[in-house]
């Protein structure tokens, strides 16, 4: 599928997407919890590998993973032009992502990643049943 910007025009757009600060993906996921009635969670919780919610009772780090900047591939895109930068930096926040995943799990956390494709309400019941195993204990 052709880009529906021009290259100038992308690259504009990409530059304004931050790595911290898009809480658009987070807020849904609290609208999840909200709506299903999961409780105990906290947000921005002061930790090496700053996960997006935690339930210290439990000891669970939920991560949010955008599906473009972390390598989830349900669309199926990748950029055509700079394909070595983007395959570089996609590779990189893969390998940082199962680094902090170990990071937790070696302090005997239990680490749940929601794709954001999962937040859609048309994957509501997967996500459920991937929070619900381990949240709603």
């Amino acid at each position: 599928m052709a880009d529906v910007y021009n290259k100038e025009k992308r690259s504009a757009v990409m530059r304004n997407i931050k790595g911290k600060g898009n809480k658009s993906t987070e807020l849904a996921l609290i609208k999840v919890f909200q709506e299903s009635e999961i409780h105990g969670w906290r947000r921005g919780y002061p930790v090496k590998g700053h996960p997006d919610f935690v339930f210290l009772k439990k000891r669970i780090a939920v991560f949010v993973d955008g599906c473009f900047w972390h390598g989830h591939n349900c669309r199926n895109t990748r950029p055509k032009e700079n394909k070595d930068f983007w395959s570089k930096k996609i590779g990189g926040n893969i390998e940082h992502d199962k680094a902090v995943t170990k990071i937790f799990e070696d302090r005997g956390w239990t680490v749940i990643r929601i794709w954001e494709c999962e937040l859609k309400k048309k994957n509501r019941a997967l996500l459920l049943r991937k929070l619900g195993g381990l949240i709603n204990q």
